[in-house]
């Protein structure tokens, strides 16, 4: 037997909103949920579940509903406040300035970045990485993150630059498939008009920034604020002297790191060992 579906709260919630506001938008417009899916690519059971707030909109439906409803960016909107609600609020301010940024460069000392994390990278991190979490809060917040990604497909993306320490293509996140499929990922992204990947090899020794996540975020004013995070706290600067001396630690990490091309070597040599060997018995 069906469960009924539970009663949406707009004021508390911008998944409950944004599903009121479909079901509102859908209505007006004379639309029965099969009619709906018709317009936007999308199934039946996906739209009911969002119009019901059990089933995040998943990108691109929220640019679909905008241009069958013609509400601008509306939809569009409300799927950022979504994202927000997903994240810890310690991030929220390094988001917002992340979608206006003409550039984004990062450091990440044990994990993949997340705007180049795989679904199922993404999803082995948040299930083994909090205890007692659900299956559903794991599809939400996997889908927050992917999200973000949105980013990447811009016309006229930033200018990314991404330094990863060797321990991120070591630590076996999900499983060996897993982390082959992630590893996979970057290697089209190592030097690109609007990507550069560098590893920071184990030989490299000791470097200025060893622990946690650096992003420094430049608006296309020329400011630039960094987020810094440890393993249980994040802050946000945007004073000169911090940020200029971040920036030249960022430097730093760049000399102690292989080049684009050496980085996609040792990439290529570490999936190797994530490929299943073959049984000689077989």
């Amino acid at each position: 037997m069906a469960h009924p579906a539970r009663e949406l709260d707009p004021a508390c919630s911008a998944r409950d909103l944004y599903g009121v506001e479909l079901r509102r938008q859908r209505q007006h417009a004379g639309l029965s949920l099969d009619r709906l899916s018709d317009v936007v690519i999308y199934s039946k059971t996906h739209l009911h579940g969002v119009e019901t707030g059990e089933r995040l909109p998943l990108p691109p439906i929220s640019e679909k509903l905008d241009l069958a409803f013609g509400t601008g960016e509306l939809f569009q909107g409300l799927w950022g406040a979504i994202k927000r609600e997903h994240t810890p609020r310690r991030f929220d301010h390094c988001l917002e300035l992340e979608a206006r940024a003409a550039r984004i460069q990062a450091f990440n000392a044990s994990l993949v970045p997340g705007l180049l994390q795989t679904p199922a990278y993404m999803c082995a991190l948040f299930a083994e990485g909090k205890a007692g979490i659900s299956p559903e809060e794991v599809d939400s917040l996997a889908a927050a993150r992917l999200g973000r990604q949105e980013i990447l497909r811009r016309d006229c993306p930033p200018d990314f630059w991404w330094i990863i320490n060797e321990a991120a293509l070591r630590q076996a996140v999900g499983g060996p498939a897993v982390m082959h499929e992630q590893l996979a990922v970057l290697l089209p992204l190592m030097e690109t008009r609007h990507t550069t990947v560098q590893v920071v090899p184990f030989k490299a020794g000791a470097c200025s920034l060893m622990v946690g996540t650096l992003i420094l975020l430049t608006l296309p004013d020329n400011s630039t604020t960094v987020y810094q995070e440890g393993p249980r706290n994040g802050e946000i600067f945007d004073d000169r002297e911090t940020v200029m001396q971040r920036v030249r630690d960022y430097d730093r990490m760049k000399v102690c790191a292989l080049s684009p091309t050496e980085s996609a070597a040792l990439i290529k040599a570490t999936m190797e060992t994530y490929e299943p060997c073959e049984s000689p018995w077989t």
